[in-house]
């Protein structure tokens, strides 16, 4: 490889990478130039020299491609919350698409070439849909500002607009860092200050009901700070704080106590509703949480004799879509508070035939089985990384008669097709767009024993 770093070269674009990158060849090396476009000639300069690739950056564009468009967000560019604004929208679904056949290809399930993966479903109205943001808090030119680190870096890039956020959310963030500053909070530096490192804000889309989480390294009087919001966002119903005294990546701690106000919020899916505690997981998009869940019935094709497992089950909300048309439903997750508000959630939605307990599927399901309880149906929805290889080597112990995987990684559900599919077909990928205008995709999968 002759490149250099700060070498400047031409290319051609010939296709998108799983980031939003855009692909090219010079001389036969890989080269991958962030917001580039497929059909775009470029000229970029080198700013990355690795053993089978380099990296550039976009100098110019010498033909553009018809499918570009002007980012509406201002500072699109230096944030990196967004990957792909500058693709039309109707592209962009068009992406996720390729975006799971590359997984594929790359990885090779049995009988890839042959499955049937689905136009991407998207959204009407792209903008403001994440209901819930995690933004980091730092001191900002002088004053405490929140926002999202920029790629690959620790720079904070404030966030006082973000067009893909919940307008609320983004109003209440907005206040608390004012008031962090007016009552002077300490913020955490991460070399040496101890204080607020990250502002949770959810909302109940369903009841506009709003939970805020301080995530802090230290013990901090909020009193003052606590009584303006309330003031300000009657919408709030719970202000909480997490303790995280780690140097690590990781958001949350272990510990969250109730600052002020109730311990979870309400929120809806398909013909159900249910709570939410501060740390539980749920999806970031309510409007395409409902297809996806959806998607998900459809998929599963339930009879009512079938007992069903449902791993990775957070607050209970995709086996409650089932658990009127089966015999029973199990479901496990690792964090306490989900399950606890899992068998909260089932019994205010009356439901006599669930069962939810803490800990890992791949431990739970083999001591169920051992106690006589087997299932006939399981749905997996993992997070980024993937089902464990534990999990993966159970599921092909106890194979139930049919399976949905619904996976917010491409790359690590090709991966975990490779094994599955030695002993279950792929019907369909069916892909939703939960995440407009970044990369990520997120698909259901159909399968049934062989």
């Amino acid at each position: 490889m002759n490149l250099q770093v700060k070498q400047r070269i031409p290319l051609k674009i010939k296709r998108m990478g799983i980031n939003g990158e855009g692909i090219g060849f010079y001389k036969k090396t890989l080269v991958f130039v962030p917001g580039a476009l497929k059909g775009e000639d470029v000229f970029c300069q080198v700013t990355a020299v690795k053993r089978n690739f380099v990296q550039a950056k976009l100098l110019k564009i010498n033909k553009i491609s018809k499918d570009r468009v002007q980012p509406r967000c201002p500072i699109y560019e230096k944030c990196g919350g967004c990957q792909i604004m500058h693709l039309a929208y109707k592209k962009q679904l068009d992406f996720k698409n390729e975006i799971i056949k590359q997984a594929l290809k790359k990885f090779q399930p049995t009988g890839y070439e042959n499955y049937e993966v689905r136009p991407t479903k998207g959204m009407e109205n792209p903008y403001h849909y994440r209901a819930k943001l995690q933004f980091q808090t730092r001191h900002f030119s002088g004053s405490v500002k929140a926002g999202l680190f920029a790629s690959n870096s620790h720079h904070l890039v404030p966030l006082e607009n973000c067009l893909v956020q919940d307008e609320l959310t983004q109003k209440i963030v907005n206040k608390a860092t004012e008031l962090l500053d007016k009552y002077k909070i300490p913020i955490y530096n991460e070399r040496k200050i101890a204080g607020i490192r990250t502002i949770m804000v959810r909302k109940g889309q369903a009841s506009s009901q709003v939970q805020l989480i301080f995530v802090t390294s230290r013990d901090l009087h909020l009193t003052a700070l606590i009584r303006e919001l309330r003031l300000a966002f009657p919408e709030i119903v719970t202000i909480a704080v997490n303790y995280n005294k780690s140097k690590s990546s990781e958001i949350y701690g272990d510990e969250t106590d109730i600052l002020w106000g109730k311990e979870s919020i309400k929120e809806e899916v398909l013909d159900y509703s249910f709570s939410l505690s501060p740390r539980a997981f749920y999806q970031l998009n309510p409007r395409q949480t409902q297809v996806l869940y959806q998607e998900a019935v459809k998929a599963l094709d339930i009879a009512k004799e079938d007992n069903l497992i449902d791993a990775y089950c957070g607050v209970g909300t995709i086996g409650f879509a089932f658990a009127d048309k089966v015999n029973s439903v199990r479901g496990m997750d690792v964090i306490p508070e989900a399950i606890v508000d899992a068998k909260k959630n089932a019994k205010a939605l009356g439901l006599t035939n669930t069962h939810y307990e803490t800990g890992k599927a791949e431990d739970l399901i083999p001591k169920w089985y051992n106690a006589g309880y087997q299932a006939s149906a399981l749905v997996v929805d993992p997070p980024r990384t993937g089902l464990d290889n534990k999990l993966i080597k159970t599921i092909l112990e106890v194979k139930p008669e049919k399976m949905v995987y619904v996976s917010c990684n491409a790359s690590t559900l090709a991966r975990d097709l490779v094994p599955l599919t030695k002993s279950y077909q792929v019907d369909y990928i069916q892909s939703v767009d939960m995440f407009p205008h970044t990369a990520r995709v997120e698909a259901v999968v159909k399968l049934r024993r062989k």
